[in-house]
């Protein structure tokens, strides 16, 4: 994990902290041609090779930097507009992808590794369960509840936001379960309450009151379930 995290450290430092606007507006702008590209994918080898610090990891600080600019040459010339946001995820995973891919290369392991980890399997499926399993199950229990819809209150809300905002809460949850820290959850709770006053106190509208509490209630309720038994099966 130490190498993975020096490596992670220097894509932070390399893709975010040490590259200006200015860059991005420059490779965006002459793709191939921009010669702020190839500093950019310099300065990801070099980062790598001083983080890690070891002579024989020099050959794959090359290959880190080399990717990484086949990766950013990919994105410059097939994103669009419209499809930045998408490209930008895409980006960033395949980095991290090869980051993982050459942790386990310079350290003569392979994936098997990974899939024979109790550990991994546990902490995977529980993640995903919190996600949009438990969304659909909680839209799903609820919904003889639902109030009706105001046209005035959605034009308000951002698309699918409490979807998000509940899949967030639950994982939250469960990372301070997982840590030890059961009093994160009172003041997530606590801060979630305050923050939903202002809008149910404006809609006046008892129904939806109960409705969110219910939904909110579930979240958590589920999230706290989870996470005990995975603390469970882990010690």
């Amino acid at each position: 994990m130490i190498l993975f995290t020096k490596l992670f450290l220097a894509h932070l430092f390399g893709d975010f902290i040490w590259q200006p606007n200015s860059w991005v507006a420059n490779k965006e702008l002459k793709k191939h041609k921009s010669v702020y590209l190839y500093i950019h994918i310099l300065l990801h080898g070099v980062l790598a090779a001083v983080l890690v610090g070891e002579i024989n990891f020099i050959p794959y600080a090359a290959l880190i930097a080399v990717t990484h600019g086949i990766i950013d040459l990919i994105k410059l010339h097939f994103q669009k507009d419209k499809t930045k946001r998408t490209w930008f995820v895409l980006d960033q995973i395949a980095h991290i992808l090869v980051l993982i891919g050459i942790v386990l290369l310079y350290e003569n392991k392979t994936i098997i590794n990974f899939w024979q980890n109790d550990t991994f399997w546990i902490l995977i499926t529980a993640i995903l369960l919190l996600t949009k399993p438990t969304s659909i199950f909680i839209k799903t229990i609820i919904s003889i509840w639902a109030p009706e819809s105001k046209n005035s209150h959605q034009d308000n809300s951002l698309i699918a936001a409490g979807n998000y905002i509940g899949i967030l809460e639950r994982l939250f949850v469960f990372g301070f379960i997982l840590t030890g820290h059961f009093e994160a959850i009172g003041f997530l709770l606590a801060a979630k309450s305050i923050f939903r006053f202002g809008d149910l106190k404006e809609a006046k509208d008892r129904k939806l009151t109960e409705y969110v509490m219910i939904g909110t209630l579930i979240s958590f309720g589920i999230a706290i379930l989870v996470g005990l038994t995975v603390q469970a099966l882990l010690l």
